[in-house]
């Protein structure tokens, strides 16, 4: 996400950094390369100007903040250019009504329906009780598709057959009254392309059950396009805001850039990935600081909050209290790291390190993989002491794993190592870096 403009931008910025002082014509010089950044991230030319102007109000001739460098101060001030950008209000929704009624629209082909079943998880996650509702009649196995996912989350789907998409909409803010569901994620219908009966049938819907949200959901591949979609979406029937879907392939960012700016309507969410679990709520300063290099921190404990269960944490003090800590633990702290994305997607966010260049994250996924299959071919009594592995159960170990006794080895052995590590601390110390890494 963002590497090619995250990369354009450094560039720009590479040339003052160490510098004691700087002059206006350094100032007027980085500016000039901003602005070429972002032309060619394919952010919106009147966005760019408007950027370019408002940055040289704040920056030439401006004081040097007291113990910032001049670097610094450029920096903080191109990320709060950024921020305003990209929206500085609060995606949050406000959730005053129930049920609280949320309806997706956009043209075939952005990921609407997948965003529903995603939005829908997102909100589960938080203690909502959603309800998902299957107004795209006309694309074939949409309905199924949505119950598929919906089966997948433990979330209900209502339809209907032989219905009007309205109807079937309006029918189901009594389902979800009846049933105490209190926020209800409607999929309506899109079209290859924007027509007049799309459109009107999206105002009869919205006239209809009066949504509290009207969320336009684009794919963020097809660049300026998207800001016409929106432009077009907004006159007629009216957006509250965007979901921009395949954001993890976007490398230059420009719709994302120039759409607060140009329709006035803020980003609520992005989707970062094709699993399930990959949307995020959009918040316009930490997209900023990705955008700068400066990773983001704060969305990736929130990540690992969502996969620690308090009652487990617990659960595995306990454990570390009486060294009853398991091969079987160790697998699930694992898969929960493996939930939160690839090595390489958690690494970027992580300020420092989101920057050093690696050629060699797969092997990273690669040994999880490997680790996970050795594991999972041990018996009950293997994890759960795993000092009685001998010779000849590490080589059936190895063979059911589809892995060598070497590989076996180096798994126990590092585990062994752990073990008298957390030995030989001071037993709150063990549970603080325990609990630590589990966040991490």
């Amino acid at each position: 996400m963002f590497e090619d403009l995250e990369a354009k931008l450094a560039n720009a910025l590479k040339k003052i950094k160490g510098q004691a002082l700087i002059t206006e014509q350094d100032a007027l010089e980085v500016l000039k390369n901003i602005k070429f950044a972002l032309l060619e991230a394919d952010v919106n030319y009147k966005v760019v100007k408007e950027i370019e102007q408002e940055l040289k109000e704040k920056l030439v001739g401006k004081q040097i903040e007291k113990n910032l460098t001049p670097f610094q101060t450029i920096v903080d001030t191109v990320h709060k250019e950024l921020t305003q950008v990209l929206g500085a209000e609060s995606s949050t929704f406000v959730i005053n009504s129930k049920p609280f009624i949320v309806m997706l629209v956009g043209i075939q082909g952005s990921g609407k329906t997948t965003t529903c079943a995603k939005l829908a998880r997102l909100l589960k996650s938080k203690g909502r009780q959603a309800l998902l509702v299957a107004c795209d009649i006309y694309r074939p196995a949409a309905v199924k598709q949505l119950q598929t996912l919906g089966k997948q989350l433990d979330i209900p789907v209502f339809s209907k057959e032989n219905t009007k998409p309205q109807d079937i909409a309006l029918e189901s803010l009594e389902y979800a009254k009846s049933n105490g569901r209190d926020i209800v994620i409607i999929d309506t219908a899109g079209r290859l392309q924007i027509d007049e009966q799309l459109m009107q049938e999206l105002v009869v819907m919205k006239n209809t059950v009066q949504p509290n949200e009207i969320l336009l959901v684009v794919d963020s591949m097809i660049g300026q396009e998207a800001v016409n979609i929106a432009k077009k979406f907004n006159d007629d029937i009216g957006i509250s805001g965007l979901i921009f879907t395949k954001m993890d392939a976007d490398a230059r960012g420009g719709a994302l850039l120039s759409i607060k700016r140009i329709v006035g309507k803020p980003i609520k969410f992005i989707g970062v990935g094709e699993k399930i679990s990959d949307l995020e709520q959009f918040y316009p300063d930490r997209i900023a600081s990705r955008i700068l290099g400066m990773g983001d921190i704060l969305t990736l404990i929130e990540q690992a909050k969502n996969q620690t269960d308090e009652q487990e944490q617990k659960q595995l003090q306990k454990k570390l209290k009486k060294n009853q800590f398991t091969l079987d633990d160790f697998l699930g702290q694992l898969k929960k790291i493996q939930k939160m994305g690839s090595i390489a997607s958690i690494i970027k966010m992580i300020p420092g390190l989101n920057k050093v260049k690696l050629t060699n994250t797969d092997d990273f996924e690669v040994e999880l993989k490997k680790i996970t299959a050795i594991i999972q071919s041990m018996t009950k009594k293997e994890k759960e002491n795993y000092k009685i592995i001998d010779a000849n159960r590490k080589r059936r170990i190895a063979k059911g794993s589809g892995t060598d006794v070497q590989s076996v080895n180096k798994l126990l052995k590092q585990f062994e190592e752990m073990n008298k590590m957390m030995k030989g601390l001071d037993k709150n110390k063990a549970l603080h870096i325990m609990k630590n890494l589990g966040r991490m």
